[in-house]
């Protein structure tokens, strides 16, 4: 089998990424695989020429193992990298940048939950948020204070 590394030039249809989870321990012919995944047989070729697993037999016939395919499936994958802003920030869609929202009044929606409203320090447009209680702080030019519930 080659090994399984990840190569960032291919695109994964979704379904192929849900279809390829349930393909058995078993050696697949390319015709088989394309069929099973519904795709081309052509893109199976080109996706084991860029390093998908596969065997060669002593006739030359290519045969991928469903288990191993999947796993580099999986590997293949771009991960969504979520960055999280601080309970104080919030993305100013005038400067198109995430800001420390200046002037924040807190307004408890229901529950926990609250909508922060404010000001951008860069161009002076406003920014609002959504969140937590727990989480919201009050900012203002006067005082800080935080909101905190105890768990219970």
């Amino acid at each position: 089998m080659k090994n399984l590394m990840q190569n960032p030039g291919i695109r994964l249809p979704h379904f192929v990424i849900v279809k390829s989870s349930g393909l058995l321990p078993m050696l697949y012919k390319i015709q088989e695989l394309s069929k099973e995944l519904k795709i081309p047989d052509r893109t199976l070729r080109d996706w084991l020429a860029k390093g998908a697993p596969y065997l060669k037999d002593e006739r030359g016939h290519l045969w991928v193992n469903g288990q191993e395919f999947a796993r580099w499936i999986s590997s293949q994958r771009k991960l969504k990298i979520r960055n999280r802003m601080a309970a104080t920030q919030a993305r100013c869609f005038h400067c198109a940048q995430v800001v420390e929202i200046a002037d924040q009044t807190v307004t408890k929606i229901k529950g926990q939950l609250v909508h922060i409203r404010g000001r951008c320090p860069n161009c002076g447009g406003r920014v609002y948020r959504g969140g937590r209680l727990k989480n919201a702080t009050i900012r203002s030019s006067a005082h800080e204070s935080t909101y905190q519930e105890s768990e219970a």
